[in-house]
């Protein structure tokens, strides 16, 4: 028989149990400030994507690698982040959230080293493979951390700073390729993979300054401690208490059996354990649905095929008739630009408008791109003369892709992750959603060349194309509007009942 006391408990039925006035809506700089250290684990990912779409070209030709030995170099780091993704849910649940980040650093700065140094192809991939791991690490643990430290009218803002990092680094990968690349070809690649180690030791120091999430900390019973961390991350006292009410009573339902007393939650040590097969053997409706909507979003997310479009892009416009390595490295330079632009103006504006806008919005338009993208490789690829029309499409395609990706899936994906499951499933729910997210993305980076061979680059971009087409649909009816919420409401949202909401908290039915 189903239960929903997971859910419904926490929630109290979806009602409010009281309203903040606008002094919850202000920024609380220290809790900007940790939010912001916190998702700087988020750059080493966005460096790497940055800097392996350049290095890879070096890395070709110095060590006379295959194409199908390109693919898997680049899509191991995707394939192993799988590994820490899935070891992240429960180690932030037995450590804490904030060592959780430290372990995230550490653990890529020795695939940094190792990469750095390779004097070979299995070296490289040794370094790969533990800075994969160190990134699964890193994606699910700094989303969830600041959501868990956020009141709710900034968590969007604060929960989409991930995916500003991840952006800045490829920025920054890009610059890196730029510069580097009139050094020796022996040399270069490797100090554009090695000089990822300087901001992971900066990051696992900074991260130590942080306090400890307040939801972990009362699942510890460790409640006066997360009095204290409320306290600082609230703007007034009122506004501590209130929150540390919600999170008490959530942390005494969930984190003890329905049948034993509440206060035994705050002399229990909470671990995770059971977890696992709360969610995946015998969750109930609500949990279902949570599981659909976060498996799906981080789904589509990588099936956009945004993470091999970067990787890749140098290999698409030499197919396009642009040779030079300055040249594209440029291209790369403006793609990170626009990207980064964009990703500001949706961490802005995102408590605004909300989620199911933006994501609808961005999904639509990426499929638009994408199509785009496709019709301009067909023309390069049955041309000749390669027209300058056809180039100046894919290069705008391209740029539009990207900066409509950080409109929508990007920061959204981490955003929705981190907020949707209840307290005691949060970290290893979000674990399993960001898994796929890092087992698609590993899938497509490593057959993203050897499906384009077989079937052209404008026809792997138009499949692509439908795949969002698809993903946009899903969007609009799986994914309710969470803005404004705590996270102790949220789960009010998938219970199960008809409620009618619209992209403002009103007018969608979620069934």
């Amino acid at each position: 028989m189903e239960t929903t006391h997971e859910v419904g408990s926490e929630y109290n039925h979806g009602q409010r149990l009281d309203v903040f006035d606008d002094s919850e809506a202000r920024l609380n700089k220290y809790t900007f400030i940790c939010a912001l250290l916190a998702s700087s684990t988020s750059i080493l990912l966005g460096y790497d994507i940055g800097v392996m779409s350049g290095a890879a070209l070096y890395i070709k030709e110095n060590l006379k690698i295959t194409s199908i030995q390109e693919e898997v170099l680049v899509g191991t780091l995707n394939v192993f982040s799988l590994v820490g993704s899935l070891l992240s849910g429960r180690t932030s649940d037995y450590i804490g959230r904030r060592y959780t980040i430290v372990l995230a650093a550490a653990t890529f700065l020795i695939g940094a080293l190792l990469m750095g140094l390779a004097p070979s192809f299995r070296f490289l991939m040794a370094g790969r493979i533990i800075a994969g791991i160190g990134v699964g690490y890193s994606l699910m643990i700094a989303p969830l951390y600041t959501a868990e430290l956020s009141p709710s009218m900034s968590r969007g803002f604060l929960t989409s700073l991930p995916e500003v990092c991840i952006t800045f680094g490829i920025l920054l990968g890009y610059i890196l390729n730029y510069a580097l690349s009139s050094l020796p070809q022996h040399i270069n690649w490797r100090l554009m993979l090695g000089l990822a180690a300087i901001p992971a030791i900066a990051i696992g120091l900074g991260v130590m300054a942080m306090p400890e999430s307040p939801r972990w900390l009362a699942m510890q019973g460790r409640v006066n401690q997360a009095k204290e961390v409320l306290i600082k991350t609230s703007n007034t006292l009122e506004e501590a208490e209130s929150r540390l009410e919600k999170i008490t009573k959530a942390a005494s339902v969930l984190v003890t059996n329905p049948a034993a007393s509440p206060d035994s939650a705050h002399e229990s040590h909470w671990s995770g354990k059971g977890v696992w097969k709360e969610l995946l053997l015998r969750p109930s409706r609500p949990i279902k649905r949570m599981l659909i909507a976060a498996i799906g979003i981080n789904f589509f997310m990588q099936a956009s095929g945004n993470d091999a479009v970067i990787y890749y892009s140098p290999e698409v416009f030499k197919a396009a008739g642009i040779h030079s390595k300055k040249q594209l490295f440029g291209i790369n330079v403006i793609m990170g630009l626009s990207k980064t632009s964009f990703v500001l103006f949706s961490a802005f504006y995102l408590d605004r408008f909300g989620r199911r806008p933006l994501l609808l919005v961005g999904s639509a338009g990426m499929a638009i791109s994408l199509a785009g993208l496709g019709l301009g490789s067909k023309f390069l690829d049955q041309s000749e003369s390669k027209p300058v029309w056809a180039i100046v499409l894919c290069i705008l395609a391209v740029c539009a892709d990207v900066s409509l990706f950080s409109i929508g899936l990007g920061p959204i994906t981490w955003v929705y992750s981190s907020e949707i499951f209840p307290m005691r499933l949060r970290a290893q729910g979000s674990s399993l959603a960001i898994s796929v997210n890092r087992l698609v993305s590993g899938v497509v980076s490593m057959t993203f060349l050897t499906i384009s061979k077989k079937i052209t680059f404008g026809g792997m971009f138009f499949v692509l194309a439908g795949i969002m087409v698809m993903g946009t649909v899903f969007f609009y009816a799986f994914l309710p509007e969470t803005k404004g919420k705590s996270l102790e409401e949220i789960g009010a949202l998938f219970e199960n009942k008809a409620r009618k909401m619209d992209n403002r908290g009103g007018e969608m039915e979620v069934v």
